[in-house]
């Protein structure tokens, strides 16, 4: 049973370890990570799209005791984020929105060399340009998925804001991994340093 463990632990930090350290560039089929960029904005525009004809504005649907469909406009940002302001803020997100993707997709051009880099990067332009399609649009963002419990409800939300907050997540994570995996090398140069410091001192005595 423990051989079996470990054998799973090692797939584990093998896969980890392949996804984050092993050679590789995004520029070599950077098209293809745009193609999955502009799927997943079809995605979303296609659920909302869905959302916008199969339901009347401000109808709702429960779908569990906690979970319910719902057909809102946000003209703020991911979660309702200044959704009260005077509506300068539909040209702030429009220009945020383009301004992140256009940068994001420069750095996939240029060669991100961390798959879990280079899929959070994917997700942000799909999920921030999804968003700004909306708002160019029609001026807001449908949300549509309306989680509660008892009275209290989360803000509505789509699935362009799971995109976006998804790469943000694994962005955290590659961070994480890297610093991980930097430490024992750090610790080894320190020992080192040391050993030669030691070494200089026993010569002077």
């Amino acid at each position: 049973m423990k051989g079996g463990q470990c054998e799973g632990e090692n797939s584990i930090q093998n896969l980890i370890d392949y996804a984050m350290f092993a050679t590789f560039s995004s520029r070599h089929l950077v098209g293809i990570w745009y193609l999955f960029a502009v799927s997943l904005v079809g995605l979303d525009q296609a659920t909302k799209y869905a959302i916008q004809v199969l339901m009347p504005f401000h109808a709702s649907i429960e779908v569990t005791p906690f979970f319910n469909l719902v057909h809102v406009l946000n003209p703020g940002a991911a979660f309702s984020f200044l959704a009260d302001a005077g509506g300068w803020q539909r040209y702030l997100f429009v220009g945020l929105g383009t301004a992140v993707s256009a940068f994001l997709a420069f750095a996939l051009w240029r060669g991100v060399r961390s798959r879990i880099e280079m899929a959070a990067y994917i997700g942000i332009m799909g999920g921030a340009l999804g968003n700004v399609i909306d708002r160019l649009r029609i001026g807001a963002v449908v949300d549509y998925l309306d989680f509660y419990w008892q009275g209290w409800h989360w803000p509505a939300f789509n699935l362009a804001d799971i995109f976006v907050v998804g790469g943000a997540a694994l962005l955290v994570l590659a961070s994480v991994m890297e610093r991980a995996e930097q430490r024992p090398v750090q610790l080894v140069e320190i020992k080192r340093r040391q050993n030669i410091e030691e070494k200089n001192k026993g010569a002077k005595s």
